[in-house]
């Protein structure tokens, strides 16, 4: 009886790094196992984040079958936002978080000196522009 409870263990354990060659394909094949697992996936995930999932998978169907925004919005109640990051998810064949994004390169901000200038001093001395703001000097 002890050795059929060891076999589910085993069965339900997830594979060991060692037996792959990059940690890409070990993460693939955990991914793999753990999407057959429903057990495992009720154990590591909110409820939240599987409502998220669904309506995720729910908006990319809607997508494709050629749905509009508005209407993939109306009927699963998310924002327009949220479906055009779905879209774009689609097409660049996953999410990226911010971080990612944000070492692309992206816009860069774009200091307006013309609003610091402007601005008159309401104390007296000599006004010094510093890393943490403007302060006045005597």
């Amino acid at each position: 009886m002890k050795r059929k409870n060891f076999d589910r263990e085993q069965e339900e354990m997830l594979p060991l790094m060692d037996n792959y060659v990059s940690r890409k394909d070990w993460e693939r094949a955990c991914w793999r196992k753990m999407i057959k697992s429903e057990k495992m996936l009720q154990a590591l995930t909110t409820p939240s984040e599987r409502h998220n999932v669904v309506m995720r998978a729910t908006a990319t169907e809607a997508l494709q079958s050629g749905k509009s925004y508005r209407q993939i919005s109306k009927e699963l109640g998310i924002s327009l936002q949220t479906i055009n990051s779905i879209k774009r998810a689609v097409d660049r064949n996953g999410y990226q978080s911010y971080f990612e994004r944000s070492k692309k390169g992206g816009r860069k901000k774009q200091s307006n000196t013309k609003a610091i200038t402007s601005i008159k001093p309401r104390r007296e001395g000599r006004r010094q522009r510093t890393k943490y703001g403007i302060v006045y000097l005597p």
